[in-house]
């Protein structure tokens, strides 16, 4: 294969995979708690014909070299954790972060996944679990006797009794990483810890960086469906403007085995 056109052909696959990446967040656009992704490029090897700096005379160096890329690859796919907006729902059960920080779901495998979901509902035995049915962390369990639940921007969880009067029941925390796009996404709203990541430090929401928490709320997507559209139309460009290259140098391939 020519190697104008390997070149090419690898700018077809880099766009084709962001193409992949924007359809994801455009899906996602109404996911709670969910995080754009960015597709990050990196150039590939290059192939040195002539070193800057190599001997071209007796006293003199060359001020430039003669280097021919290979193409473009995907390096890696950026979570860009900038804050959603608030949606209101009025429901008690629904607690929206605001700033820096993720709530923690205990997995069936005993490990913890992390999130920025917070609709919860209540389980059988009432804790608050999430959609899926894995349990909130540290455990709050609202007793059915509680007229009613309120979460304080600090995390307190507190409840009115039907009997009159109020009680704590709980203290809702929140895990932040040092690099949160270094959280492995594992679907289900849910990301767990890797070595880039970091380990989490589990504070008290609204001290040491740690965001509050707003009750009946959530946390919509930060995904902005006029750029992610902007972004569909330069990938479809730069997709064609490759795909005219290939067809390109196939012309010139063409040319010259007519005429030799």
């Amino acid at each position: 294969m020519d190697a104008s056109m390997w070149v090419a052909k690898t700018g077809l696959d880099a766009q084709q995979t962001r193409m992949n990446v924007i359809s994801n967040n455009l899906a996602n656009v109404n996911t709670t708690g969910f995080k754009r992704d960015r597709a990050v490029f990196e150039d590939m090897l290059y192939q040195n014909i002539r070193q800057p700096g190599g001997q071209t005379d007796v006293n003199a160096v060359a001020p430039t070299g003669m280097m021919l890329g290979t193409g473009v690859r995907i390096a890696a796919t950026e979570k860009i954790h900038a804050q959603g907006g608030i949606i209101n729902t009025s429901n008690p059960l629904d607690i929206a972060i605001t700033g820096d920080g993720y709530f923690q779901i205990a997995k069936s495998d005993g490990t913890i996944a992390y999130t920025r979901d917070g609709s919860f509902k209540l389980s059988p035995t009432g804790q608050m679990v999430n959609s899926s049915g894995g349990l909130l962390q540290p455990a709050i369990t609202i007793p059915n006797t509680a007229a009613s639940v309120t979460v304080a921007s600090t995390g307190a969880v507190s409840i009115e009794l039907a009997t009159g009067g109020s009680q704590v029941i709980g203290q809702l925390q929140l895990a932040r990483f040092v690099n949160p796009s270094g959280l492995q996404s594992m679907g289900a709203n849910q990301m767990k810890e890797t070595p880039a990541s970091g380990t989490p430090t589990v504070l008290q929401p609204g001290l040491n960086g740690a965001g509050t928490l707003m009750q009946g709320s959530l946390e919509a997507s930060n995904v902005n469906v006029v750029e992610e559209m902007v972004s569909m139309i330069e990938t479809q460009r730069a997709y064609e403007i490759n795909s005219k290259a290939i067809s390109a140098v196939d012309g010139m391939l063409r040319f010259l085995n007519t005429n030799m």
